[in-house]
Formats: structure tokens, sequence, C-alpha cells
């Protein structure tokens, strides 16, 4: 497996880190949380990224995108993740313009993907009900509503039915990033009928019955709550339907746990750069904190913490993008992500010493960022839950493979 990178995604990089670099500090990162409005992003920057054809990263080249996938976005994201910069990438290109990429209709591609690529629409996706749930489930309820009937008369109608017109959705989705800026929200929701079906749902956010819910993030971004209540929607803003819903939001899950896990790579490595040239700058009893084994050693175990979640996010999109199951590397990568990123960002606070307790000096928002991306993973003790479950069942499998084996060798040796 070669981890090196091709001349294009070098120069993805180089072109991220050349837009946030020129744009992005940290008194206008600031700026732009303190505003008192919900808009809480940086348009300016938005523009800027859409100008240097960095929002068409993954979006087909039929729509105007560049065709590349979750190894190009992952490095956008890390250069996100360096100067913390407030848009709305992860939201709009990995949870909302990548599921439409890949399972849309002609028509939804050519609605939104252009306005995606030219900086005009924003996107998102309630993922966190299915992400916490051991059986992706998702909180929202859709009941299917027959052609000719109205919106209420359809409630309990069967989820595959050829004569269905549309669908009515209820129920509560917390936490969806940026979803009062987003043109359409992708909304999974499980059918009523009780057969298991889930579908994938283009939801506009000012729809009749759509109620969002002001709540602001650790990081200080805003992620309302949505609240459905019969909202109607048509068939033109199904993404998936029923019977391919599951496979879908499993992959909508996997790219959104790659995506946040690049951008906690992004994170912890600025934190620890601005550390290192702080522990360099300052000097105790004549001579630089640097040179102190204590802080060598913290700061070696951060470095060591960040090539681990780095190498593993990457592993997760390789497979991801050359059509490999990624699911087992993405929750792999997610416990790296949550578990060393939160010790991370803790190890560079700490070694600023009382400094990082100041709130207008820049470490803390890095401490900020890697602690809300930890609890948008779900928390390691969570993650590790999971995989120990996952190894557990792979050994049963295994197990009861070999002994049904073995016992057909026994048969055929039977007289």
């Amino acid at each position: 497996m070669d981890f090196s990178f091709s001349d294009e995604q070098l120069a993805v990089s180089e072109a991220a880190t050349g837009v946030f670099a020129g744009l992005v500090e940290p008194e206008r990162v600031g700026a732009v949380e303190q505003r008192a409005d919900e808009e809480r992003m940086d348009r300016e920057l938005w523009q800027a990224l859409a100008a240097a054809d960095l929002l068409g990263l993954a979006v087909p080249e039929s729509e105007g995108g560049a065709g590349h996938g979750m190894l190009e976005l992952g490095l956008l994201l890390e250069a996100q993740g360096h100067v913390v910069a407030p848009v709305p990438l992860w939201a709009t290109l990995v949870l909302g313009a990548l599921p439409i990429a890949h399972f849309g209709s002609d028509e939804q591609r050519e609605r939104w993907l252009p306005g995606v690529v030219g900086g005009e629409v924003i996107l998102s996706a309630a993922l966190n009900a299915a992400a916490l749930s051991p059986t992706a489930t998702p909180a929202v309820v859709a009941r299917g509503t027959r052609a000719g009937a109205g919106a209420g008369a359809g409630a309990g109608a069967g989820a595959s039915g050829s004569d269905e017109a549309g669908w009515v959705l209820d129920g509560v989705e917390l936490a969806v990033p940026h979803a009062q800026l987003a043109q359409r929200v992708v909304v999974p929701a499980r059918c009523a009928d009780g057969a298991g079906g889930v579908l994938l749902a283009l939801v506009d956010p000012r729809a009749k019955g759509v109620t969002l819910e002001r709540n602001v993030t650790t990081n200080r971004e805003i992620h309302p709550h949505l609240r459905l209540s019969g909202v109607a929607v048509g068939r033109d803003d199904v993404l998936v339907g029923p019977d391919l819903g599951r496979a879908a939001l499993a992959f909508a899950l996997t790219a959104a746990t790659i995506g946040l896990c690049a951008l906690q790579v992004g994170v912890c490595e600025a934190a620890l750069r601005q550390t290192a040239a702080y522990l360099n700058a300052r000097h105790q009893f004549g001579r630089p904190l640097s040179t102190f084994q204590a802080t060598m050693l913290r700061a070696a175990d951060a470095a060591i913490d960040i090539e681990a979640m780095r190498v593993t996010w990457q592993n997760a999109a390789w497979r991801f993008d050359t059509g490999r199951d990624a699911a087992e590397a993405a929750r792999v990568a997610k416990w790296q992500a949550s578990e060393r990123g939160q010790r991370a960002v803790h190890a560079t606070q700490h070694l600023h010493g009382g400094m990082g307790a100041d709130i207008t000096y820049p470490i803390h928002r890095y401490f900020l960022w890697g602690k809300q991306i930890e609890l948008m993973l779900g928390g390691p003790s969570a993650q590790l839950a999971r995989l120990g479950a996952q190894i557990a069942e792979q050994a049963l499998a295994r197990a009861e493979a070999g002994a049904a084996a073995g016992a057909g060798t026994e048969a055929s040796a039977a007289p």
C-alpha cells in the first residue's frame, strides 16, 4: 500500500493551504465567531475556495467538478483544520454533495452540484441519530403518500408500492451542521411500514413543517436541531428509495467519518506546530522550555498520536475511493481521531501553561475544535466498544465456519 500522493493530490493540498493562509487569521476567525446573527461563516473565504476550484473536488466532471475522491477531500479538510476556518466544507462537500453525486438522479445532480462548485449552494445532512445507533437507525419516520391522495391519506402505506406519490416525514434530528445556511439537508428516514426500509430525502430547511432550533456547538459553530412535522417530500426530492437506502446511508456515514478524521488531523497538527513555536520562544531557568525532557516527551507523544490518526484516515479514504469495503477502516480511524485527537489537543493546551487558559490566545480554539470533533465522532469509549463487538463477531463467524468445514470433512470421509 503506497500512501505517497500524486502530483494532482499535492496540488490540491498546496492550493488549499495557499487560500487558507492568505485569508484566515485568528482575529478574522474570532470576528466570525462573535457574530450575533445565524451566519457564522466566512463568505469571502467561501467564494475564494470556489474561485480556486476547491469546492468541486469530488463533484463529477459532468457537473463542472474535478471528479476527485475522498482522499482529495480529506486533504482539503486537513488544510481547513490547520486554520480552523469557519466555513461549512465538511457539511457541504462530504455530507451533502457526495451522496447527491453518487446516488442522485441526473436532474438532482444538475440542480444542486454546479451550485456547490460555484459557491452558491450550501448543503448538509442529518446523520447524528443513525451514527449513534448500533443499527444505524434514523430518528425520522417516513410515511408514504399515494397518487391522488392528500398528504395524510397515505399514512402507513407500503414503502415500495408502485403508486407512491411521495412521503411525509416526522421526527427530530439533533445538531445538524449549518442547517440554517443550507439550501437542502439530506435526511435519512426509516419507513413506517415495518419492512425495515430507509430512504434519503432532500429536505428544504425552510419548508412547511420544518423547524430549526438554534444550537451552538463547543467550537462556536451553529448546528441547529431539525424538527420535522408532517413535512411533505415529493418524488423529485427523494435521493434514494427504501430498497437501496440502507446501503446509501452506510456510504454517507462512512464518508462523514473519514472527513471528520481528516479534519481532526489538521486541527491537531496545527496545534502542535503552534506549541512547538511557543516552547522554543519561552524560556525558564535560562533555557527554552522545549529543551526540558517533560515537554519534549509530551510533544513527542502528541506527534505520534497525529501520525497514527493520519495513516488511518488515509487508509480508510483509499479503500473508500477504490471501491473496497471501508467501513471497518473508517471505524478504526474514528477511534484514533476521537481518542488520540482529544489527547493531542489537551497536551498542546497544557504545554502552553497559563496561556492555554486564555481564550484570547489562539491555541484555545484548537482545543475547542478538537473536542467538538471528538463529540461528533461519538467518543472513544463508544468506538472501542463497537470495534470490540465487531472483532468478537468476526471471530465467532470464523469459528463457526471452521466447525462447519470440519464437520463436512468428517462426513465425506465416513465409509
